[in-house]
C-alpha cells in the first residue's frame, strides 16, 4: 500500500519536523546510500514570492537530515533548471538557497550547464515521442541516482495543482519545455515512467507550510497551511495534496492517468496516511480554486488554436518555434515582474512578512553577491 506522511508543523520547529517527517516515511529503506542523490528544487519564479518556490527551511531541513544521517556531502547534488522566464542562479540568491548550500558545503549545479544525453525509454512514452521524436534527452547526472523532489503545495493554471510530478517536469526537459504545455498532463505521466527507469530511489518531500491559492504557479494568494508531506509514491503525494487543497484528485488528468497506468496510487481511500489521524485528514479541505493568469490563459488559447487547425499550423511554428516567441517571453516578464509583482505582489509579501512564516523567511540571510557562471543558452529541439 502506498504511504504518505503528513506532519503538522510551525515555524519554531519546522527544521526538526522535516527530520521527523523523513523518519516517518522511512526514506532510507528505499534509497541506495552508495549512489548520488539529486535534490530537485522548485523555482517557479526567479523572484521570491510565498509558496511559489522551495522555501529555505525546506532545503535546510532536508539537507540537515541527510548529512546527520551520514549521507556523504559530495554525493548530494542540488539542481534546478532554467525556463524561458527563470534564472537558476539569481533565483537561488533571491529565494535564499545560496547561503544554505555554503553552510552544508554542497555544490549547487543548475541543469542548464550540465551535460544532457540521449535516452531511449524502455517504457511506452507515446506523448514524449510525439513531441520530441527520437530526441528524448536527460541530464547525465540523473542516471542511476536517487532523487528527492522539493515541491510546494500550490495550484497551477496549466495542471490545476502542481507537486511531485510537475517538479520532475522541470528537471527532465531543458529550458524550452513550454512546447509541452499543449499536452502537459500526458507528458507528466510519460516522465514518471522515465523516472522509474533511471532513479533507483525516488522521494517527494512537499512543503505545505504556506500554500498557494489561485493563479499558480506564481501570482497566488499565500495561505498558511502548516503542513509537511512526504512519500515514495509521487502519484499518491500529489493526490493527497490535491485532496487537502480541496480538489478531487481523479478530476486532475495527470493523477488519474498515472493511476490508471499503474504508476502510482491516485485513490486517497487506498493510501495509508501516517503521522496524522486518517479522519482528520479526510476532513481537511482548504477550498483552493485554480485560476489562470492572463499570460497562461492566452498561452493556452493561442497555442491550442494554432495547433488544432491545419491552416493555422504555420502560425503555430512561427509563434512558438522561432525568435518571434521572445515577444511572448517579454510580455510575460512585463506583466509578472514589472506590473503584477510591483503593484500587487509586494503588498501581499508585506502582509506575509507579518506572519510567523514571513518572519522565519526574513531570518534567513541572502548569499554574498558572487559572479556566477554564464548560463548556457541552447535549444536541442
Amino acid at each position: 500500500m502506498s504511504k504518505v506522511a503528513i506532519l503538522p508543523t510551525q515555524p519554531q520547529t519546522v527544521i526538526e519536523d522535516y527530520a521527523k517527517l523523513l523518519d516517518l516515511i522511512d526514506y532510507q529503506s528505499f534509497f541506495k546510500r552508495e549512489l548520488k542523490t539529486i535534490i530537485k528544487l522548485n523555482l517557479s519564479w526567479t523572484k521570491f514570492y510565498p509558496a511559489c518556490s522551495t522555501p529555505p527551511w525546506q532545503l535546510e531541513g532536508v539537507l540537515k537530515k541527510l548529512v546527520e544521517d551520514g549521507v556523504t556531502k559530495d554525493t548530494i547534488i542540488p539542481v534546478e533548471n532554467q525556463t524561458v522566464v527563470t534564472h537558476p542562479y539569481i533565483g537561488s540568491e533571491l529565494n535564499k538557497w545560496s547561503k544554505i548550500f555554503k553552510k552544508f558545503q554542497i555544490q549547487y549545479r543548475p541543469l542548464t550547464n550540465e551535460k544532457w544525453i540521449k535516452y531511449n525509454p524502455k517504457s511506452d512514452v507515446p506523448w514524449m515521442r510525439e513531441l520530441f521524436k527520437d530526441n528524448i534527452i536527460i541530464p547525465e547526472i540523473y542516471q542511476n541516482s536517487n532523487i528527492i523532489h522539493l515541491p510546494t503545495m500550490k495550484t497551477h493554471g496549466h495542471t490545476t495543482t502542481t507537486g511531485a510530478l510537475k517538479n520532475a517536469f522541470g528537471g527532465l526537459i531543458p529550458k524550452y519545455r513550454h512546447h509541452s504545455h499543449r499536452i502537459i498532463h500526458e507528458i507528466l505521466v510519460d516522465l514518471l515512467a522515465i523516472q522509474k527507469e533511471i532513479h533507483p530511489g525516488i522521494l517527494a518531500v512537499m512543503d505545505g507550510t504556506v500554500g498557494g491559492d489561485g493563479a499558480g504557479p506564481r501570482i497566488m494568494t499565500p495561505v498558511p497551511l502548516n503542513l509537511l508531506l512526504a512519500s515514495e509514491d509521487q502519484v499518491a503525494i500529489d493526490a493527497v495534496s490535491a485532496k487537502i487543497m480541496g480538489f478531487d484528485p481523479f478530476q486532475i488528468d495527470f493523477i488519474r492517468m498515472a493511476h490508471d497506468q499503474g504508476l502510482g496510487m491516485g485513490d486517497v481511500d487506498q493510501i495509508e496516511i501516517i503521522g496524522l489521524d486518517h479522519d482528520e485528514f479526510q476532513q481537511m479541505n482548504f477550498n483552493f480554486k485554480t485560476k489562470r493568469s492572463l499570460v497562461v490563459r492566452w498561452d493556452q488559447r493561442i497555442r491550442n488554436t494554432t495547433h488544432r487547425y491545419r491552416p493555422l499550423k504555420p502560425f503555430h511554428w512561427l509563434m512558438f518555434h522561432t525568435p518571434f516567441f521572445r515577444l511572448f517571453i517579454a510580455a510575460s516578464g512585463i506583466y509578472h515582474d514589472w506590473f503584477w509583482y510591483r503593484i500587487i505582489g509586494k503588498r501581499r509579501i508585506k502582509k506575509f512578512q507579518e506572519t510567523d512564516w514571513g518572519k522565519l523567511f526574513d531570518s534567513y540571510e541572502y548569499g554574498e553577491k558572487e559572479k556566477y557562471p554564464k548560463i548556457k543558452d541552447w535549444n536541442p529541439y
